[in-house]
């Protein structure tokens, strides 16, 4: 069977695979190891794994780091047992550390569980629980999704009922499985994250994701959203997680291999994840107000005369957009400047009541690291860490972290990472705006667009792509052009360009075009313009500028008949909100230097001399 790819773009964070046979199963250890490295690309903060007998034994054994580390260090290979679950945890809600990790046990370790996704209404849900007489070991909302099946469990006496009552209190997109310590049959619910069931022979299991799975059983059947399935070694039953009612579907067979599942059908990691970026986007707007970090940041940020605020490579780009956004939104001034050149630059101005914003999606970027230790010995300021990583050096040196939350990203060219990014600074800027009392020309309805806008951006783009490819295959270098808010996009497509195509691309503000670069526009040479409809009329001037030395004018904007008269090339955004319009364009280099770099032959997900995270100076 062709696996559906309407679970690409489900939640990530985090995977697990859980497993139930008919008898005891001395291998269950390396089991569920092997399956933790099948899914080691969803997580590497910490690692777990719980098995259990029909006895009501079990032996639950987790901590921080890599799925082989910890099974190594805490020998998971003696593990025997028939049912065991594995989890594999990206951190987001509470930081890495052994009682973060999954799976998790209730109150009185009767419940056994384990999760992927977010519930984003954590904190408070946790507080009511916790006057209720819960007992927390940690802060991991999948500790949290235990207890609530929890509360219900023992009010219902069955865990079919538990399940539905707790799906009503939790929040997010999630998938999770359940076993009782007393009890031969697990539990597992898809609500907005990938879920999948395989059945064998003396056994069923369940994975977030099919490449777990594949090592086992070719019969799978992929969850839908609002099904929960209950299930032992030999049948299973599926429901509707609102009404109950039975759902009858038979496992199909599949093909696929291990290698494809990873990717999930498409050839590469980077096409993988450009297309979930929207999916990641709308996770992070339902985190965003749950989390009180944000919150924190935008006091500090309001309460802050100077801010400085640094990054490298695309995370520098997202840290100039959101300069423009604090600017445009907030009012508030932010000084930016290269991780590499901060000291320099800003150094012999530090003063202690000084706040710094640090922006690494790995947070381990050596040039930002350096600038955290710089100014830790500078000044007595704050730093908080934007990063996607929470266990990362830059996080636990932070102050205060703001999670962007967009699951692993495994090919090296940043793409889904930079939407988050964007996304968090317009939502400080917003919420910053809003705590002033600050007049803005946005509100907070505008996040709600992001999502819907990134996806009509990649279905524009792989429409119009092929196009440009045809126009400039052959060159070796052109320019990209921004003006205002939309220069930082210039920026980043080009660097896409760069990262994998092999072809120098200029990313330039495009009023100082005319003050030198103009002179290398000759007959057909390509140029293009990114612009927002309230800066047209400047644009316009220096597209004439171009097409009077007859080059190639390639358009990124939104519809508009006079900018699309004067274009060779028109790529028309699917949004004329000007402070979108940035995220919609760079989504469109997203794609093209995609297919330009696999058109040359080029492996897109590992670009030649550059690493996903540069830890050298």
């Amino acid at each position: 069977m062709g696996m559906d790819k309407g679970n690409d773009t489900e939640g990530k964070m985090c995977g697990f695979f859980a497993i139930v046979f008919d008898k005891e199963n001395k291998e269950m250890g390396k089991i569920l190891t092997k399956a933790g490295r099948r899914l080691s690309y969803r997580g590497y903060d910490t690692s777990g794994v719980v098995v259990l007998d029909d006895k009501g034994n079990f032996d639950l054994r987790k901590d921080v780091g890599k799925i082989d580390e910890v099974a190594n260090r805490m020998n998971f290979h003696e593990l025997s047992g028939k049912r065991g679950i594995v989890q594999l945890r990206w951190a987001t809600f509470g930081y890495p550390s052994p009682e973060n990790a999954q799976p998790h046990a209730d109150c009185d370790e009767l419940i056994f569980g384990a999760h992927n996704g977010n519930v984003v209404n954590t904190h408070s849900l946790r507080e009511k629980l916790i006057k209720e007489g819960h007992k927390f070991r940690g802060e991991n909302d999948g500790e949290l999704l235990v207890h609530v099946v929890e509360k219900y469990w023992k009010r219902e006496g069955n865990m079919v009922a538990a399940i539905m009552k707790a799906a009503h209190d939790l929040e997010g997109d999630y998938a999770c499985v359940l076993t009782e310590r007393y009890g031969e049959k697990m539990y597992a619910v898809k609500k907005g994250s990938s879920l999948f069931l395989g059945v064998g022979d003396g056994f069923i299991c369940v994975s977030s994701d099919l490449p777990a799975i594949l090592d086992h059983t070719r019969h799978i059947l992929p969850l839908e959203d609002g099904e929960f399935v209950e299930f032992g070694p030999d049948n299973f039953i599926l429901r509707d997680l609102e009404t109950g009612e039975v759902i009858w579907k038979e496992p199909q067979h599949t093909d696929m291999e291990v290698k494809e599942a990873e990717k999930e059908g498409y050839p590469h990691f980077m096409i993988k994840e450009i297309e979930e970026s929207p999916k990641k986007a709308e996770e992070l707007l339902h985190l965003l107000p749950s989390h009180p970090s944000y919150e924190e940041a935008v006091d500090l940020i309001n309460a802050t005369e100077k801010i400085y605020i640094t990054g490298a490579g695309t995370s520098y780009h997202a840290a100039l957009l959101g300069v423009y956004y604090f600017s445009k939104i907030a009012k508030k001034p932010l000084l930016i400047s290269f991780a590499s050149e901060f000291a320099e630059l800003h150094g012999p101005v530090l003063e202690d009541q000084d706040l710094l914003l640090v922006v690494s999606q790995s947070g381990e970027t050596k040039d930002v690291k350096n600038v955290l230790d710089y100014f830790r010995e500078h000044s007595k300021g704050k730093v908080i860490g934007i990063v996607n990583v929470l266990g990362s050096t830059i996080a636990l040196k932070s102050d205060l972290v703001l999670p962007i939350a967009s699951d692993i990203e495994i090919s090296v060219p940043a793409t889904k990472t930079f939407i988050n990014q964007v996304t968090v600074f317009l939502y400080l800027s917003l919420l910053s705006a809003k705590k002033r009392m600050i007049p803005s020309p946005a509100g907070f309805d505008i996040l709600e667009l992001v999502p819907g806008v990134v996806k009509e951006s990649i279905g524009i783009a792989k429409e119009k792509v092929s196009e440009v490819i045809d126009a400039i295959k052959d060159i070796k270098e052109f320019y990209i052009l921004g003006y205002g808010i939309t220069y930082p996009a210039a920026l980043e497509g080009s660097l896409k360009v760069k990262e994998v195509v092999y072809v120098h691309s200029e990313g330039m503000y495009s009023g100082e075009f005319k003050h030198g670069p103009l002179s290398i526009v000759e007959d057909g040479y390509p140029v293009f313009f990114i612009t927002t409809r309230e800066d047209r009329h400047m644009v316009l001037s220096h597209m004439n500028e171009v097409k009077t030395r007859r080059g190639k004018i390639i358009t990124v904007a939104p519809p508009d008949p006079e900018l699309e008269r004067i274009s060779d090339i028109y790529i028309p955004l699917p949004t004329s909100n000007y402070f979108l319009i940035p995220i919609s364009a760079t989504v469109f280099f997203q794609v093209l230097a995609y297919n330009l770099g696999v058109l040359k032959g080029i492996d897109p997900d590992h670009p030649r001399n550059i690493s996903k995270t540069i830890t050298v100076d």
